[in-house]
């Protein structure tokens, strides 16, 4: 771990200041997201048990978001702006989750691969030199275990049927490939994050360690291989939202996260 940081404006050059905010943006907006995406299925699930799984893990991921949300704040951010007064083109959130899914292994797949590769990242940053960040890291992480298993559990057990099968090898074309991206490269921000010591591995530790975490599910999908081990392609990639497009969440789902029907309502 570098040296402690505990003030990003005086403690860091301009250039790191920069990818900090931008990891951490990239990060508050994945986690809303993924909120969003488990609110969508509390009503809808297979099961009432499952349903409430959902409720359960959406209100983790927005209290995750709000915590990431206000460490934007040393960054000199207006926080209430960024959280209710963007478009969808300013949202950084990892592009998997830009539209919900249109089905429950969707979602599950969501869950045991999307929200793994979240908890991949961060625990990359639970010893970050960068004390606000590693304050809050080690509350995410054990809520995160939760939701593992939940993952997990539903992942195995859609996989013991044929059309189920079927649909995870489905998501898991579709989706890997841009969770393989999302941890970006070895260079640039990514190295200078990793040398002052806000991140413990960059991009392609990260994608090993991802491989090594999901090798167990692609097994029951009869994916073994799982992703590529080969760096994915950067072309056209930004740095610092992680994202190929800038088209952002869908529409109805951005109008519910800034609460546009209902924010007449509040009093100063």
């Amino acid at each position: 771990m570098g040296a402690e940081v505990t003030d990003v404006e005086r403690e860091l050059s301009p250039e790191t200041r920069a990818a900090v905010r931008d990891l951490v943006l990239v990060l508050a907006d994945s986690k809303r997201l993924l909120g969003m995406r488990y609110a969508g299925w509390i009503l809808g699930a297979p099961e009432l048990e499952a349903g409430i799984a959902c409720a359960s893990m959406a209100q983790d991921e927005w209290g995750h978001g709000r915590l990431l949300y206000a460490l934007l704040r040393e960054f000199g951010d207006d926080v209430d702006r960024i959280e209710h007064g963007r478009e969808p083109e300013s949202y950084r959130n990892i592009e998997v989750l830009d539209e919900p899914p249109a089905s429950w292994p969707g979602l599950v797949a969501i869950n045991a691969f999307v929200d793994t590769a979240f908890t991949i990242q961060f625990e990359a940053m639970a010893a970050s030199s960068w004390l606000p960040m590693r304050q809050r890291v080690g509350k995410m992480l054990e809520e995160e275990r939760f939701h593992e298993a939940h993952g997990t559990a539903w992942f195995r057990r859609l996989a013991r049927s044929s059309a189920g099968r079927a649909a995870l090898s489905g998501e898991a074309i579709a989706t890997l490939p841009v969770i393989m991206r999302w941890f970006g490269s070895d260079s640039g921000r990514a190295a200078t994050l990793r040398t002052e010591g806000v991140v413990s591995l960059t991009g392609s530790a990260l994608r090993q360690r991802f491989r090594e975490r999901i090798q167990p599910l692609l097994v029951e999908i009869d994916a073994g291989d799982g992703p590529p081990a080969i760096p994915p392609s950067f072309t056209g990639f930004d740095e610092s939202s992680r994202r190929m497009t800038r088209r952002g969440p869908d529409v109805r789902t951005l109008e519910q996260i800034r609460g546009d029907r209902n924010r007449v309502f509040l009093m100063d």
